[in-house]
Parts: C-alpha cells; sequence; structure tokens
C-alpha cells in the first residue's frame, strides 16, 4: 500500500465513532523499517497549514482496520487528546532573543 492510498482515507475513532480526518504524514522507525505512527491533522490546522493546531499522532498498533475507503482506529481516553505542537518550528540554534 502507498502512503497516497492511505492519505485519501477517513480516519475514525471506533471508541466514540468520531471522524479525526485523513492522514497527512506518517513517523516512520527507519532502524526496524516500521511504521511507528501516522498523523491527522485537526479541520482547522488542515486548512490553515501557518497556523497553530492541533493534531492525532496515532500508534500504528492502534489501527484496526484499513478498508477500502476508511482507516479505523481505537483511541481510548488516554489517546485520545490531540498534540498541540507547532507545524513549523525555527531551526535549532536559532534564538532570536
Amino acid at each position: 500500500m502507498k502512503i497516497s492510498e492511505l492519505q485519501s482515507k477517513d480516519v475514525v475513532n471506533i471508541s466514540d465513532g468520531r471522524k479525526l480526518g485523513q492522514i497527512h504524514d506518517i513517523e516512520l522507525d527507519l532502524r526496524l523499517g516500521t511504521v511507528k505512527a501516522v498523523i491527522v491533522p485537526s479541520e482547522s490546522r488542515f486548512f490553515s497549514w501557518l497556523s497553530s493546531g492541533h493534531e492525532w499522532i496515532i500508534p500504528w498498533n492502534r489501527i484496526v482496520k484499513i478498508g477500502s475507503d476508511v482507516i479505523l482506529v481505537r483511541l481510548d481516553a488516554r489517546h485520545s487528546l490531540p498534540i498541540d505542537r507547532p507545524l513549523l518550528q525555527p531551526p535549532e540554534g536559532n534564538d532570536s532573543n
């Protein structure tokens, strides 16, 4: 399966039925050659990529099923809060103070 195929599918949390969005990126473990997580931006971040916002970082082991048009994930209370981190980070060592 190609990343482009994953990106076209809706991600749905089967714990509460909520549609989280579509995969924007993946996190890889290059040492093991595996996918660690998929990253789904919140709706506000997806439409305004320069703004800060939330993103869902969904560990690969939380994916229940990949279907033809949807990816089902199981996120319980400890996995259900989106991560808040800036999309564009300044380079390290570039302190403007």
